[in-house]
């Protein structure tokens, strides 16, 4: 038993260290981009390329860490973002900006396999537990990185960069002497692993306690990677905020975030019941983000934003319970890993239309478009609850 919850902590720092450096990134690359001339069209697409890479590769890390054990494939992508951010560090123009966030992604689709390594060390009735350590790893990272990146931004973009290639060799060094691969055969490993087919997809889909829940998902999701693909620009041309700026509002609304999800959201859950929750919820993210794309003063803005993250951080953790719930214990990973997907999917679309609709219909434009996606969630939970009680 010490020795799982040892292999627990060390995989769980070993995410968070990593996700710290991602979050890093994120304040910064918009600004990046600019100073290259990009467009929010192309900065779009830059955004899509991580996320295209990590939707393309994860099943090729996961089946080829199956073979070979999770560590190896581990290490070999904590030392693959590392290269990828000295690419970054050194970039001279927009060409090799793309070039190292495609590699950052392509090694980024690490995810999987730290999953994967949770479920060979945890039992069947720890794992849902050991799996959320990994989103504590994400509210972590998300809380400390745009910080952190948006103040060594005043020693340049490329200085984040190589900060986070530094971040990721420590990564790599701790996880050397402390990540222990788990003593388990190929096909137990192979079967810790979440693999789908498109049947499956469907199957899952048309089901509809999980099928719902995941199509709300990629709409919220779809409509939240519009607002962040356009949040630096936004704020650059409106109020003349930097990347450091960018950083400690992320920050912010992060630590939102964690605070919500971290305690209060159990408590209103047991109260109110998810559905509830994701309707609430979603009123709440509608007025925030559509006042926040009208005000023209800097704090009603930060308030009208924090307002949409309260209501961000009702909704995702009620949708995560909700397909848990409506999935079958025997087809669990199956269906988080669809729901999953349909989330990367979601990121790789939305941030093309962001900076299309930025550079073609206004700054505002992105904010309102993910505002009307999340009308679209509202009117599938209003259709559905009208359908229960005709049906009654």
């Amino acid at each position: 038993m010490q020795a799982k919850k040892k292999a627990l902590l060390t995989i769980f720092l070993v995410v968070f260290i990593d996700l710290i450096g991602f979050g890093m990134m994120i304040p910064i690359l918009p600004y990046y981009a600019k100073s290259f001339g990009a467009s929010a069209t192309l900065l779009g697409f830059l955004m899509m390329s991580y996320s295209g890479m990590q939707f393309l590769f994860s099943p090729f890390w996961g089946r080829f860490s199956d073979r070979m054990g999770r560590r190896p494939v581990l290490l070999t992508c904590i030392a693959g973002i590392a290269s990828s951010m000295l690419l970054l560090g050194f970039a001279r123009s927009l060409f090799w900006l793309f070039a190292g966030r495609l590699l950052a992604g392509f090694f980024g689709a690490n995810i999987s396999t730290a999953q994967a390594y949770i479920a060979d060390v945890t039992p069947p009735e720890e794992r849902t537990k050991g799996m959320g350590m990994i989103g504590a790893a994400f509210g972590l990272g998300f809380l400390f990185g745009p910080a952190l990146g948006g103040v060594l931004s005043k020693w340049g973009y490329g200085t984040v960069a190589f900060a986070v290639a530094a971040l990721a060799l420590a990564n790599w060094l701790f996880a050397v002497f402390f990540l222990k691969e788990p003593e388990l055969p190929e096909n137990l490993r192979r079967e810790h692993r979440a693999r789908f087919t498109w049947k499956q997809w469907r199957m899952t889909l048309a089901e509809e306690s999980t099928g719902i829940p995941i199509l709300l998902f990629f709409l919220v999701t779809f409509g939240m990677a519009q607002m962040e693909t356009s949040f630096a620009y936004f704020i650059l041309a409106r109020f003349g905020l930097g990347a450091m700026n960018a950083g400690l509002i992320l920050a912010g609304m992060a630590l939102m975030m964690a605070i919500i999800q971290g305690g209060a959201i159990g408590r209103l859950a047991k109260q109110a019941g998810e559905m509830r929750l994701v309707l609430v919820g979603t009123l709440i993210m509608i007025p925030g983000l559509v006042s926040a794309s009208f005000v023209p003063y800097l704090k009603p803005f930060v308030l009208s934003m924090l307002v949409y993250v309260i209501g961000y951080s009702i909704v995702s953790p009620s949708l995560s319970s909700l397909v848990s719930k409506g999935a079958g214990k025997s087809v669990q990973g199956l269906t988080m890993g669809i729901y999953q997907s349909a989330g990367s999917l979601a990121r790789m679309l939305g941030p093309i239309l962001a900076g299309f609709l930025y550079d073609n219909l206004g700054m505002s434009a992105p904010f309102l478009s993910a505002s009307f996606f999340f009308v679209a969630v509202l009117f599938i939970l209003l259709r559905g609850s009208i359908k229960k009680v005709s049906s009654k």
